[in-house]
């Protein structure tokens, strides 16, 4: 049983089938005994991008935010510890979104399900 927080990129690679998504994250994301997590900074993100034309989902947030649902996915906030992990983290990865997700799995124990080397050069545990 594992605690997984799902990259942004990994949430939706997953929706759309992309290939990207190896088999190891694919399984790990439907075993039913691992807990999924997304940080509220994913939800953020893909709410700008669709804004910008850089995202498209037929029905927009709502139907990413009740696809995240259905998958069983516990949205995580961003809390004042997870921004004093923030705070100290050293500056591997430049991507705000990124550094919130790394910060947040941090503070709260959890691996990462991702494809990016940014991310994996942090000492946390991925998928």
């Amino acid at each position: 049983m594992a605690k997984l927080l799902l990259d942004t990129h990994t949430f939706l690679w997953f929706l759309s089938g992309d290939a990207r998504l190896t088999k190891k994250q694919k399984e790990a994301l439907l075993d039913p005994d691992n807990t999924l997590f997304m940080s509220i900074a994913s939800f953020w993100e893909m709410t700008i991008k669709l804004s910008l034309g850089k995202l498209s989902c037929m029905g927009g947030m709502k139907e990413l935010a009740k696809n995240a649902t259905a998958l069983g996915v516990t949205i995580e906030p961003i809390s004042a510890e997870t921004l004093f992990v923030l705070e100290e983290l050293v500056q591997l990865h430049k991507d705000p979104f990124d550094r919130i997700i790394i910060a947040t799995a941090i503070n709260k124990g959890y691996a990462i399900v991702t494809g990016d080397d940014g991310i994996k050069q942090y000492s946390i545990p991925t998928v």
